[in-house]
């Protein structure tokens, strides 16, 4: 009981709670559990038992996909959220265990041994199995100053420093006071240092900057493929991408999916679209074949309509947009919650940037694509500024879209790179290289937005280093930790 409510604390400090005063507590009272476990096996249940808990709250809104057609999906909600949270406890569970294993006693080692090896499951967790790095232990911060420091360390990098926050407060409660309270200041200064270095870079400032206009259509994913709204959702957009303005627009970007045709039809209307933004590029999301196979792609408009460029969606949603194990698992006659065409959509080949000339070069993203942050340094070059569209419909109205976007300003920060967000329901923004939303339009609403375009600031050490030296100061603390049961 006591680390299930470990669990529920940690998950109120991210979106949409930001309680990271709730959160702290929270994991200093699940390293106390996890370091006073009398068995690898009480500690396993005590990990677990957290991780569980903290996801069942923090992903509540993996549900909602299933509630878009109850009648076709009801039935796998509450499976689909005991799943995920069960994969969260178990990740926890085995880092409880494994610092047990690691350390016999419950000395101050063992407090240091579990911050590596929950920041290891983390990073973990991260990268295998395609990877799912949603709701990390340095998010609690993105609201906070704090979080400037992953501009240097990258997010794992702040949950490592958090974790051992938490350790050394866990430690000095245990009895070990002046040992405990000097972790604890000395992991609080390093990460206040890397914030306040974070922070004091910032981007150049620049006149005559591009003008974006962001269209949110607003269309209820009930709804969004009705034969009787699909028209009407098209035209809400037509309508909002030529409504005059004080400040003319460069670019008009429409969110994921946001047409009722296919990128290749040769009959579909661009020209109309291309037409009703005048001067200004258009670029929107839609879906193309090519032979059997579909894409969730992005297009840049030319004046006459044409398809200039496309970026296909790479880091596909399993399940969500294709079925892992297709093979077998479609004979069962499975298809993915999104899928139009066939049993789901094949991966793109990967961050690519698009040149918009004067408004500079956008690396491109589509929806879950965002929250990877090791992916976007793969790209051959680095951009000026981010673009993601997205429909978070799927995610419902309450804790998904504020945690997606949480994650869309975490990216800024730790990129240096402006970024702008088109959501189809909400919420679409303009962040600039700081992570600070400068313009925004909520949730439910059909709008436009037009917002000059913010400048980049210097590639971040994180944009050159990536997650390697946070990896190797976990071998090496890690290490550490272990060296007095070697001996």
């Amino acid at each position: 009981m006591l680390a299930g409510t470990a669990g529920l604390c940690i998950a109120l400090g991210q979106a949409p709670f930001d309680l990271f005063w709730i959160a702290l507590p929270g994991l200093v009272l699940a390293v106390f559990l996890g370091v006073a476990a009398t068995t690898a096996k009480l500690a396993f249940r005590r990990g677990f038992a957290t991780g569980f808990f903290f996801a069942a709250l923090t992903l509540q809104w993996i549900i909602e996909p299933f509630l878009v057609d109850i009648a076709a999906h009801g039935l796998l909600a509450p499976p689909a959220m005991i799943a995920m949270a069960s994969g969260f406890g178990l990740f926890w569970g085995l880092a409880f265990w494994a610092t047990h294993k690691g350390v016999a006693s419950a000395r101050p080692a063992r407090f240091v041994l579990l911050a590596v090896c929950l920041s290891a499951s983390e990073m973990l967790r991260s990268y295998i199995f395609t990877g799912f790095p949603w709701a990390l232990t340095s998010y609690i911060w993105i609201d906070t100053p704090v979080y400037q420091a992953a501009a240097l360390i990258g997010p794992h990098g702040v949950g490592f420093l958090t974790l051992l926050i938490a350790a050394g407060i866990g430690l000095a409660l245990s009895g070990r006071k002046v040992m405990g309270v000097l972790l604890a200041i000395i992991s609080s200064a390093t990460v206040a240092s890397f914030a306040g270095v974070g922070a004091s870079e910032k981007a150049p400032l620049a006149v005559d900057r591009p003008i974006v206009r962001l269209i949110q259509p607003n269309a209820d994913q009930r709804e969004k493929w009705d034969p009787q709204m699909m028209p009407v959702f098209y035209e809400r957009q037509l309508t909002l991408t030529s409504e005059p303005s004080e400040l003319e627009p460069d670019l008009v970007i429409w969110p994921e999916v946001s047409v009722p045709f296919l990128l290749n039809d040769e009959d579909a209307p661009f020209w109309e679209i291309a037409s009703s933004a005048g001067s200004a590029t258009v670029i929107l999301g839609a879906q193309r074949l090519d032979g059997p196979r579909a894409f969730n792609s992005l297009a840049v408009l030319g004046a006459d309509g044409s398809v200039d460029a496309i970026y296909d969606k790479k880091h596909l949603v399993p399940f969500g947009e294709y079925i892992p194990g297709e093979f077998f698992l479609s004979r069962l006659g499975l298809r993915a919650f999104t899928a139009k065409y066939g049993f789901g959509y094949s991966a793109g080949t990967g961050p690519a940037l698009i040149d918009l000339g004067d408004l500079g070069r956008a690396l491109p993203m589509i929806c879950y694509e965002g929250i990877f942050p090791h992916e976007l340094r793969r790209a051959d070059e680095r951009p000026d500024w981010m673009l993601m569209i997205t429909n978070d419909a799927w995610f419902g109205t309450f804790s998904g879209p504020w945690q997606h976007l949480a994650q869309a300003r975490a990216r800024a920060i730790e990129t240096g790179l402006p970024m702008v967000r088109v959501a189809n329901t909400g919420i679409s923004a303009v962040i600039d290289a700081g992570g600070t939303i400068i313009a925004s339009m909520d949730q439910g609403v059909a709008g436009r937005l037009d917002v000059a375009l913010p400048t980049a600031k210097p590639a971040t050490l994180y944009w050159k280093s990536g997650d390697i030296p946070v990896l190797l100061l976990l071998i090496v603390v890690g290490l550490g930790a272990l060296a007095p049961r070697r001996a």
